[in-house]
Formats: C-alpha cells, sequence, structure tokens
C-alpha cells in the first residue's frame, strides 16, 4: 500500500531527495523524533539526542542554532509540505476510492485504515499533535492539506448514503466533525493516553463503528 512506510522514513527521504540532509543530520532528527515522542520536547536534552544519534552535541549546534530549531526547520516543513500531502492522496487512495456495499462497510475500513496507520507512526504522530497546539501555520497546513485533498471526498460518500437513506438529513460539516471526533479520540486514547491498557483492538473498533453509527444513522 502507498502508506506501507512509515511517517518518519518518508521524511528522510524526502529530505535525501531535495538534497537538504547529510547522513549527520537525518541521524540527528531520526533520534530527535524518537526521543520527543518518548520523553517529550521539553524533557529532551540536545546531548541525549547526540547520544542517539552517535554524534558530537556540537554537530547538533553546527546545523540548528536551537533545539527548538532542530524541530521545527527540518520536521516541520518537510511534514507539512511534503509529506502530509501525500499521506492525504494515499490515504483517499486506499479508504475513498473503493467500492462498499453499504455505510458501516466504508466506516469500518476507514476506521481501520486510520488505526494501522497511529499503529506505524504513533512516535511521529504525538509530536505533531503537541505541537500543534503552539504552531498556528502548522494548524493552517494541515487545515489547508484536509481541505484540498480529503473534504471534498467525505463530501462525495457522505452524499451518496444519505440519498441512499443510510445517514440522516444533517448536514455535512456536522456528520464529518462527529466522524472525526470518535475516531481521533479512539486512536488518541488507544496509542497516547492509554497505550498499555488491555484493549481488544478489533472489538474496540467495531464498539467504535456501531457508536457512531448509532449517533447519526
Amino acid at each position: 500500500m502507498a502508506e506501507s512506510k512509515d511517517i518518519l522514513t518518508q521524511m528522510l527521504e524526502v529530505a535525501e531527495q531535495d538534497k537538504k540532509m547529510s547522513e549527520k543530520q537525518k541521524k540527528i532528527v531520526a533520534a530527535a523524533i524518537e526521543l520527543f515522542a518518548e520523553r517529550g520536547f521539553a524533557a529532551t536534552s540536545t546531548s541525549e539526542i547526540a547520544k542517539r544519534a552517535g554524534v558530537a552535541e556540537g554537530t547538533i549546534f553546527r546545523h540548528y542554532k536551537t533545539k527548538k530549531d532542530l524541530l521545527t526547520s527540518i520536521t516541520v516543513p518537510i511534514m507539512i509540505d511534503s509529506v502530509a500531502p501525500f499521506l492525504a492522496q494515499a490515504f483517499v487512495a486506499e479508504v475513498f476510492e473503493q467500492e462498499y456495499p453499504d455505510f458501516r462497510t466504508f466506516l469500518t475500513a476507514l476506521v481501520r485504515n486510520r488505526f494501522e496507520f497511529a499503529r506505524e507512526n504513533s512516535q511521529v504522530i504525538k509530536i505533531y499533535m503537541q505541537e500543534l497546539l503552539y504552531h498556528e501555520e502548522m494548524r493552517e497546513q494541515f487545515s489547508k492539506v484536509f481541505m484540498v485533498h480529503v473534504k471534498g471526498q467525505f463530501d462525495r460518500i457522505i452524499g451518496f448514503y444519505k440519498e441512499g437513506g443510510e445517514i440522516n438529513e444533517m448536514p455535512n460539516s456536522t456528520i464529518m466533525r462527529a466522524l472525526i471526533t470518535n475516531i481521533v479520540g479512539f486512536l488518541v486514547t488507544r496509542f497516547m493516553i492509554m497505550p498499555n491498557a488491555e484493549w481488544d483492538d478489533n472489538a474496540e473498533i467495531e464498539q467504535t463503528v456501531s457508536c457512531i453509527l448509532n449517533g447519526i444513522s
């Protein structure tokens, strides 16, 4: 599938193609992402990043003025300018461009797709969710990617199942918010808030789908 590589791998590949990163820089960024996700940005030191990357701490500061610069000047632009649009296109191809016998089947495919994506990329997603609170540019860019690549597909498929009588006549924006809120809430709880709890993932996915359907069908 188009999303078989995790986000970090794709980010580093984009950087390599653009000739913007040396081998040491790629190691630094990979180590930083791992540590930021494990411990949080504030609790991670540049010395720890250097140790995990296998470079001298001074090497980090030759490329990045500060720890924050390491996060924002490389990771954020690559993600929002190159990787996020690609991921959105892959998401549309994998979920919205398929045929389904009913709305429940579509919804189950949607939740499972996002579940697998979150499981494969939980570290990087955690960082971006934390940083979205503080960076307006990131919020604007992610919103733009959604509006350009995903919203129209949501509108199309919601309209189709409305016509078939499987979804109540309410605004598409309301239905979309209900879907996103429930799915994201499930994934955040599963992979970030309670990752070590005893989860029956298949049962949780089915129950999430049932919960959404009971609200909009």
